[in-house]
């Protein structure tokens, strides 16, 4: 199977002999040489905002923010393979409302199978495995695919026409072309995943190192391309799952934003690692380590500036000022009562307040503040488990343009569900 793009290639190239196909040399350097470029100062930069940021939150909007967080990375991931979800459709879909059109209904499905799968890594339960191993990438793809309609388990070789089922968790049993990319033919996926175990294992590296790797092996899996379809929200989870092995991950921020926003360096960074070393300066291995360092150093680049971005979305003085704007105009609107803010104020810090308490907190009588709580829940804002329970935070999809700006590009200006954004370079 052909995916449509092509790389540019370097001129000058200097043309190395052939790995052996059964010692998965052909993905060699694995990981960047220490001291070459910024990576390892950027692996540490990560590690300091990373492991900041998640102490600001209190653990039961860590929940709540975490749903925000996977229907926006299903978003962004959507986009990366050149299609648009509206979220609103992405919101729909998981309360099983789903559109008519046959297409938008698939992108739908499509959506809530990544949001359900990202949720399982985010619970931690996932395999017991390395989230860098065949295992782990068997497991995403069968539980990914498995919610799929069948319409999207189908591949199409866009010189030939001929068309291949996937099965889910499977790996490809032919070969493939990823634009200007030839992958290891089928038979050589055994030797390409243990060199890939080997050297992507959180329990070999020192915790740093471990960091670096994700950029690595983000790209090596990638190179290898082991399905027919999936590869691109495949490696993209899977080093969500990295972060999250990593301690620096967690459900409140994701990389796939990053990625879709600089999509084009994105995608040209990727196919600039496969390409052969240069020179005898570039390294050792099979491919170029220049690129690999690139690479990496991009990766991580746009972890940490998207660790930055939600911090500063989530920070309590901003976020709760946009808050009680948004609540002025409801209750000036006569859709909430006042007081409302001072409720919403107290939940964001306390995680969740006692039915009981709201009179108390907004400055009411009990008749008050039951309607106060009433049409908190009726505007989804806040949620309960039980109809007479502990109230949380909610943040359904009508307010998050005006508590979160810029999480998504706005509403009003988003094409359609379905519609091609950027031409397609197949499922990486």
């Amino acid at each position: 199977m052909k995916a449509a793009g092509n790389a540019a290639q370097g001129a000058g190239r200097t043309r190395l002999r052939n790995p052996d196909s059964l010692s998965g040399d052909g993905m060699t350097p694995v990981m960047p040489t220490e001291g070459k470029g910024d990576v390892y100062a950027r692996a540490f930069e990560l590690a300091k905002a990373a492991s900041s940021f998640a102490g600001q939150v209190h653990l039961e909007n860590r929940l709540v923010i975490g749903e925000l967080v996977r229907s926006m990375n299903c978003y962004y991931s959507n986009l990366i393979e050149g299609h648009h979800t509206h979220p609103r459709d992405i919101d729909s879909a998981l309360t099983r409302e789903y559109v008519e059109q046959p297409e938008k209904r698939n992108l739908q499905l499509e959506a809530a199978a990544h949001i359900h799968l990202q949720g399982l890594i985010d619970e931690g339960k996932g395999p017991d495995v390395e989230p860098a191993s065949a295992e782990y990438a068997q497991w995403l793809h069968r539980e990914f695919c498995l919610h799929l309609p069948k319409e999207l388990l189908v591949v199409e070789n866009p010189e030939t026409g001929e068309r291949k089922r996937v099965i889910p968790g499977e790996f490809r049993d032919g070969g493939v072309a990823v634009g200007a990319h030839i992958p290891p033919r089928a038979e050589e996926l055994p030797a390409y995943w243990k060199r890939f175990e080997e050297a992507y294992a959180s329990k070999k590296m020192p915790d740093i190192r471990y960091v670096v790797a994700l950029g690595a092996a983000h790209h090596r899996f990638a190179w290898i391309h082991p399905f027919y379809d999936g590869n691109g929200r495949v490696v993209r989870l899977m080093s969500h799952a990295m972060l999250m092995r990593s301690g620096l991950g967690c459900s409140m921020w994701s990389v796939a934003r990053g990625l879709a926003r600089t999509v084009d360096r994105y995608k040209a960074l990727l196919a600039a690692a496969d390409q052969p070393r240069y020179n005898d300066y570039d390294g050792r291995g099979m491919l170029s380590e220049q690129a690999l360092v690139e690479f990496c150093s991009y990766f991580l680049e746009t972890a940490i500036d998207q660790v930055g971005f939600m911090a500063k979305l989530i920070e309590p003085g901003a976020l709760l000022g946009r808050i009680e704007g948004w609540c002025s105009k409801q209750v000036a609107a006569k859709k909430l009562e006042k007081g409302s803010y001072q409720v919403l104020r107290e939940v964001w810090y306390q995680g969740s307040i006692e039915r009981s308490q709201v009179p108390s907190i907004a400055s009411v009588k009990e008749r008050q503040g039951r309607e106060i709580v009433s049409r908190l829940v009726d505007l989804r804002v806040l949620k309960s488990e039980m109809p007479r329970g502990p109230l949380r935070l909610h943040f359904p999809i009508d307010v998050v343009e005006e508590w979160f700006p810029g999480m998504y590009p706005p509403f009003s200006k988003m094409p359609e569900t379905g519609t091609q954004i950027w031409p397609s370079m197949g499922m990486m």
